[in-house]
């Protein structure tokens, strides 16, 4: 099968198919081989390797990894796109198609049968409106992982990685950085694409650590704190927890809280660092 990551291949296949694209599945095909073997070395694929690829399109960037990888498995929502996965991947017996929803995918139930439970290594290009939930789901379900590495709008690559006091440092930055080390590999510009994204994409690598940077007596406890904190950025920290109906705390609680911590019953959720988040959770709730 020819190279998807060259755009008249890529057209072929689309006419051939006469495939409409989603709006809804946020579908923008990749059709640059300079960025598909970034993403390839960035992720640092190799034979040893079983990667959980989400949203693999018509199978551009799946016929990358299974030049690379043991096994991919490939998630893919659009019942339509199914028929075409099986006609581009033809040539290649160490993959598995599912079409499923991912966030309804029991991603521990695929490690194990695909990897015996090993770490796998996940790579995908990400629909915009999904990359959050995505991503946390991956996290939070204690799915086993080596790293993540993704495509996403350029803006929300740049919000994982922000330190505290910048103003798009927010809940997903501290998340993430619980979570892994995150390093973004590659810029990519819209005319990476089919059809072109009014927005700039960026490659980012999440490098999951074996152990957090920081200890917390109750890690849910904390990313409830973390959210109540930023769901209203303008609030003090006071207000915003103390009105935060889910987390039963009173402002007088939260004020010696942060006295104990040295901080000012004034002070706003951007600019406490996760360190800092952890030690008040391990306060209030400890």
């Amino acid at each position: 099968m020819a190279s998807l990551g060259i755009p008249q291949n890529t057209i072929e296949v689309l006419q051939k198919y006469h495939f409409n694209f989603q709006k809804k599945f946020g579908q923008n095909f990749l059709i640059d081989p300079n960025v598909l073997e970034r993403i390839m070395d960035a992720a640092e694929i190799t034979g040893e390797d079983c990667v959980l690829e989400i949203g693999p399109g018509i199978g551009t960037m799946t016929q990358y990894l299974c030049e690379r990888a043991r096994h991919v498995i490939s998630v893919e929502i659009d019942k339509n796109l199914i028929p075409i996965l099986e006609d581009t991947l033809a040539a290649y017996d160490n993959k598995t198609i599912i079409n499923e929803d991912i966030l309804k995918v029991d991603m521990n139930r695929l490690a194990e049968e695909y990897n015996g439970g090993k770490p796998m290594k996940v790579v995908a290009n990400l629909p915009y409106y999904i990359t959050t939930p995505i991503i946390m789901g991956l996290f939070e379900n204690k799915v086993p992982l080596k790293s993540i590495t993704i495509m996403v709008q350029k803006e929300v690559a740049d919000r994982m990685q922000e330190e505290p006091g910048t103003k798009d440092y927010g809940a997903l930055s501290l998340a993430v950085q619980y979570y892994a080390r995150p390093e973004i590999v590659a810029n990519v510009p819209p005319n990476c694409f089919i059809p072109r994204p009014n927005v700039g994409s960026a490659v980012i690598r999440l490098t999951r650590y074996e152990v957090p940077p920081v200890t917390v007596k109750d890690e849910k406890k904390m990313f409830e704190l973390i959210r109540a904190s930023f769901n209203q950025r303008r609030k003090t920290l006071v207000n915003g927890l103390g009105n935060a109906r889910n987390l039963n705390l009173s402002k007088d609680r939260i004020t010696k809280a942060l006295e104990e911590m040295g901080l000012s019953p004034m002070v706003r959720g951007e600019t406490l660092s996760l360190e800092q988040f952890a030690r008040l959770s391990d306060l209030l709730y400890g």
